[in-house]
């Protein structure tokens, strides 16, 4: 005789009220089930669950609350109704309130639960909470623990009878939770907890457990509020949006610098301008928003480093008037500057305001200020929050740009801090050089996924109207050294020349070796390094001066 499956009914899920809660769970709490609700003294225990009782109390569906040795529910409700989801009309109609301290210190457990069940069967309530459930044995006598998982099986058993949804709240570290039998009668668990670091106090959610349901893993960071507690799930997808048309491209609006991208950069692509400090990454930036808003398109600006206003000002200078963008409503100014933020958070506020104006063009300015605003607690795994981050922004259909300033280094190349290049498909890279014995620029496309770009190096200046690109350096080699040589007479050749100048000055200036040589100082600067280092040269220094004395003789000069 064979045994036919169960028909499969789906769950009832309540909302729980919370912001961001929801998603966590999977799509909010099931009904009818038995649910722990767990952390240390002010994780924010008891403003979850009034939150949550609030928001699905009704007269016609009532709440029980039920309040043990713990708090009383007078001075709960005088703190907790400082708080939005706070409807006092709700008191003592949709939501009664019943102090079982005197029967818990006085009293058996089976007069407890007596009393408990007494007040189910009055009221026939949707929703029953008991805190704390743990002070219910506590408070009596230390040999109540060995009596907790038996009053709370029988606990369950007779509110699964009454078809309630059922919320049982208690203190917990988390070297309670490793092998502890009370939390194998949870349909779910949640543990709620703080993480102290330094200055810094975050709170955090772990969905323990949950049955029948398909909850996020991790840990997810939360805050309290004046609305009470929001949520903020840990980012695991790209963002949804918009269709995209393929051929579609985000361009820069400096027309010698979208032809080195081919058009323009894909849009839904993350970009990263990288390059020192004052190499013009904030003036790029601007550019990208400026250009897509002139052509009918809404922005975001999320701003950490500085005030947005400055932001604005500096930008209206150049002639981007981000103002009137601003008062048209095609321009969003984020300011994000806290230092407990967590990655999740600063990606949850970022994608509301994204959404709500339908921005195509995203600017972060910059990555370094991202991780001053997070929690110390994050930064330890920075690569990981930004990976997330970047992960929950793109695929919306916004082409995101992201500043990140990396130090100068003439001996080599570092296109972002961390190693965190490979969150971009595209990277356009500014730096510094020495030319003709002088600070110039140098920008080139390092970068693009899926997309033929130009690999010319090309020099740029930063004018009065925003950044100016001009030609290729196609004259000198070693430019990436930072110290670029000048493309013409074989080496040799040139330092035999100087060499000889030196010997017959005998001492020189490097002007005086200009003069005597005619060969510019781009050329000769790293020539005469060359031969100090070989030991034909000596470099002193007499009353201010560098002087160039000879050591040796090239092979063939007398």
């Amino acid at each position: 005789m064979s045994v036919s499956e169960p028909e499969a009914h789906p769950l009832v899920l309540l909302s729980t009220g919370v912001p961001g809660l929801d998603t966590v769970l999977g799509g909010g709490m099931p009904e009818y089930s038995l649910n722990l609700i767990l952390g240390v003294p002010g994780a924010g225990k008891t403003t979850l669950i009034h939150q949550l009782t609030f928001a699905n109390a009704t007269v016609e569906r009532p709440a029980l609350y039920f309040t043990i040795v713990g708090e009383p529910a007078l001075k709960m409700l005088r703190f907790q109704q400082q708080m939005s989801f706070f409807e006092r009309e709700k008191i003592g109609t949709a939501i009664r309130f019943v102090d079982l301290s005197d029967v818990a210190l006085k009293e058996d457990l089976d007069n407890v639960l007596d009393k408990i069940m007494e007040e189910v069967s009055q009221i026939n309530p949707a929703i029953v909470v008991v805190d704390s459930f743990r002070t219910l044995v506590y408070a009596r006598r230390p040999e109540g623990r060995s009596e907790l998982q038996s009053f709370l099986q029988r606990l369950a058993l007779s509110l699964a009878s009454w078809q309630a949804t059922s919320f049982l709240i208690a203190e917990y570290g988390p070297d309670e939770m490793h092998n502890n039998p009370v939390l194998t009668i949870a349909d779910s668990i949640i543990i709620l907890s703080q993480s102290k670091e330094r200055n810094s106090i975050v709170r955090k959610l772990e969905v323990m457990k949950m049955r029948g349901m398909a909850s996020i893993p991790g840990v997810h960071t939360f805050r309290i509020s004046s609305q009470g507690i929001h949520v903020f799930p840990r980012a695991t997808s790209r963002m949804e949006g918009r269709d995209i048309t393929p051929r579609h491209r985000a361009r820069f609006g400096i027309p010698e610098l979208d032809d080195m991208l081919g058009g323009g950069i894909p849009a839904g692509d993350a970009t990263i301008i990288t390059g020192p400090s004052g190499t013009g990454k904030t003036v790029l930036s601007t550019h990208v928003l400026y250009e897509g808003m002139k052509h009918g398109e809404s922005a975001v600006l999320a701003v950490f480093e500085e005030q947005a206003e400055d932001y604005v000002a500096r930008a209206c200078d150049m002639g981007f008037d981000l103002a009137a963008m601003m008062r048209a409503g095609r321009l969003q100014v984020l300011q994000l500057r806290p230092l407990d933020l967590s990655a999740d958070e600063i990606l949850h506020q970022i994608k509301q305001v994204v959404v709500s104006v339908g921005a195509s063009r995203l600017v972060i300015d910059s990555l370094n200020g991202v991780e001053l605003a997070l929690a110390p607690t994050f930064r330890e795994d920075f690569r990981e929050s930004l990976y997330r981050m970047v992960g929950g922004l793109t695929g919306g259909g916004a082409s995101v740009v992201l500043t990140v300033e990396v130090p100068e280094a003439f001996d080599g190349i570092h296109f972002s801090p961390h190693g965190i290049s490979f969150l971009a498909q595209n990277i356009v890279f500014l730096r510094y050089i020495e030319l003709d014995s002088q600070l110039r620029k140098l920008l080139a496309v390092v970068k693009m996924r899926r997309s033929a770009h130009s690999r010319e190096l090309r020099e740029y200046e930063i004018t009065s109207s925003g950044l100016r690109v001009h030609g290729k350096l196609s004259n000198y080699s070693s430019i990436l050294s930072g110290t670029p040589v000048a493309v013409g007479a074989p080496a040799s050749g040139t330092e035999d020349a100087v060499l000889q100048a030196v010997i017959t000055l005998d001492e020189a200036t490097e002007d005086a070796l200009i003069a005597a040589t005619g060969i510019p100082a781009v050329e000769l600067v790293p020539v005469l390094r060359r031969l100090v280092e070989d030991s034909r040269v000596a470099e002193v220094s007499e009353n201010g001066r560098t002087l160039y004395r000879p050591l040796g003789r090239p092979k063939g000069l007398p």
